[in-house]
């Protein structure tokens, strides 16, 4: 089974200027399996890249990765916004 944690960490790390600030954080909710991306305000915006496209790909990658149970697995970016 495929380690979410590491492929997200993999697929981020050459995105991002600030390697250190990378983290994921797990959430558990009746449908989803959420992992919480936090990064440092500067790379926010490389991650989501112009209209989402860059964000929408990784998610792409993530999601189609088999998991076991029946949760889906949620990609958040936790831009400190509400």
């Amino acid at each position: 089974m495929v380690n979410v944690d590491e492929l997200i960490k993999t697929i981020i790390e050459p995105l991002v200027d600030d390697r250190e600030e990378v983290s994921i954080s797990h959430q558990e909710t009746d449908r989803f399996n959420e992992y919480h991306l936090h990064l440092s305000d500067d790379d926010v915006g490389r991650v989501i890249g112009k209209h989402g496209h860059v964000i929408q790909t990784i998610r792409t990658l993530v999601y189609s990765v088999p998991v076991s149970g029946s949760k889906k697995v949620r990609l958040v970016v936790d831009d400190g916004k509400e």
